[in-house]
């Protein structure tokens, strides 16, 4: 069972019993509230900067990702050209050219 259905069968249950709909959403609605500013408050979130905070890890974030692709697709890179490098020396010798050059 999840947290929705659970909260689906509390909020029947109280209102067999008597509880108003109107009332018993209410509740739900401010205990999420405050649950919200708690949590936001834990975080350290809960000042007026909060959201110039959000955007700049978010800018971060985005910055680390950037490079840490730009920096594999470097690396890909020099692989590649070690290998070719490899690959050429390979062919000069196999063809005599380390000989031809004495």
């Amino acid at each position: 069972m999840n947290r929705q259905d659970m909260l689906a069968g509390l909020v029947s249950q109280a209102a067999a019993e008597g509880g108003e709909l109107v009332t018993l959403r209410a509740v739900i609605e401010e205990a999420t509230e405050l649950g919200a500013e708690r949590a936001m408050q834990r975080l350290g979130l809960s000042d007026e900067n909060a959201q110039d905070d959000i955007d700049e890890l978010r800018e971060l974030l985005q910055a680390w990702r950037d490079a840490k692709a730009s920096a594999s697709k470097a690396a890909i890179a020099w692989i590649v050209r070690g290998i070719l490098a490899l690959l050429l020396i390979g062919i000069a010798v196999r063809l005599g050219l380390p000989e031809i050059l004495r």
